[in-house]
This record gives structure tokens, C-alpha cells and sequence, in this order.
């Protein structure tokens, strides 16, 4: 019985501050209420500030952008995928969406999404960095190095301060010569075998 209360009571609670929004109370400040939170990191607070800004005005694309940060945030993907989808319903030359429903795939293990979403990312925005790094680091999961290894060179020509594509190249690198080693061991090539060793030490 408490808990059926307590769910009343916040249901109850919910309808009654979104009247509030409704009856012409300011939007924005329960927008900015979330994004405090946002950057507190109470993103599950912030979640419940942004659907009572998108209760009241369903239109309100950058409460879907910030909430779909804030469930990014906290690793609920498919909610997060939901809410860029649908600021890209609205904004479809919006390079960064694209860029962060991308990751969002990525997380999931969804690297051929992740690779099409960074893809169209770099399509509306050539001189995105994160973008091809993003996008190499998809192609290095799936074992396709030769690209994953273009696009950090394409990201560092960008950024050449870009740390993280430096890294990412090195490690795309070692496995590409691991992999090459390998089969070069394989056909009998001892000198594959001894630097294949070396690499797994």
C-alpha cells in the first residue's frame, strides 16, 4: 500500500508542477533547473526537469538534446538513441547529433550504426576530429585497421594536438602488425613467430 502512495503521490506531484508549466510559468526555468543537475551530475534529477519541460511543450527539441546527454550520461543508450532521434527528426544537418548517437551505438557494440552515424557526421561537418577518431576506433573493433588508422591521421591533420588519436593510432598500428604476424607465422615465417612473441609480451 505505501508503495502504491508513493507513487500516487509523485504522480500527483508531476501533474501538478506541469500544470504549473502549462498555466504559463516559465519553461526555462526548469530547463535550467535540469542543466544545473546536468552539470552536478545528477542526471536522474535532471532526466525528471526535462520531462516536465517536454510534458509542456513537446517541441522543446533542446530538452530532447539535454536529456539525451543525460541518459548518455548515465548508460541507458536505447533512451538516449530515442531522444537524438528525435532532434534529428527536427534537425537533420546537426553534425553533433549524429556524432553522439554514434557513441551511443558504439556503446552498445553497434559499430556498423556507429561507423554510418559518424560518417554522416563528417558528411555535414569535414573537419570534425572526434568524428573520424570515433569513427576509426568503430573500424579498429571490427578488425578493419587500414581505416580505422586513415581516420586518425585525418583527425590529427585536423587537431594535431588531437592526444587520444595519437594513442589510438599506436594501438591500431600494434594489432595490425599482430595480425600481419601472425599469419606471416602461420605460413612458416619464424621471424613472424619470434616478433609476434615479442608484441604479446
Amino acid at each position: 500500500m505505501r508503495r502504491s502512495k508513493i507513487i500516487f503521490s509523485s504522480l500527483s506531484v508531476f501533474m501538478f508542477f506541469t500544470a504549473l508549466i502549462a498555466d504559463g510559468a516559465d519553461v526555462m526555468f526548469y530547463f535550467n533547473r535540469g542543466n544545473s543537475y546536468f552539470n552536478e551530475g545528477k542526471y536522474d534529477r535532471a532526466i525528471k526537469e526535462y520531462d516536465m519541460v517536454i510534458s509542456a511543450d513537446p517541441d522543446f527539441i533542446d530538452a530532447y538534446y539535454n536529456r539525451g546527454l543525460s541518459y548518455y550520461r548515465k548508460g541507458d543508450y536505447d533512451e538516449a538513441i530515442s531522444d537524438f532521434n528525435k532532434v534529428l527528426a527536427t534537425e537533420p544537418k546537426d553534425a553533433d547529433i549524429y556524432h553522439l548517437r554514434g557513441l551511443a551505438y558504439y556503446k552498445k557494440g553497434n559499430y556498423n550504426k556507429a561507423i554510418e552515424d559518424e560518417t554522416k557526421a563528417i558528411a555535414i561537418n569535414p573537419d570534425f576530429a572526434d568524428a573520424y577518431h570515433n569513427r576509426g576506433i568503430a573500424y579498429a573493433k571490427k578488425g578493419q585497421y587500414d581505416e580505422a588508422i586513415e581516420d586518425y591521421n585525418k583527425a590529427i591533420s585536423i587537431r594535431p594536438n588531437y592526444m587520444e588519436a595519437y594513442f589510438s593510432r599506436g594501438v591500431a598500428y600494434t594489432r595490425k602488425a599482430a595480425s600481419d604476424f601472425k599469419k606471416a607465422c602461420e605460413m612458416g615465417v619464424q621471424y613472424a613467430c619470434d616478433n609476434l612473441k615479442q608484441l604479446s609480451e
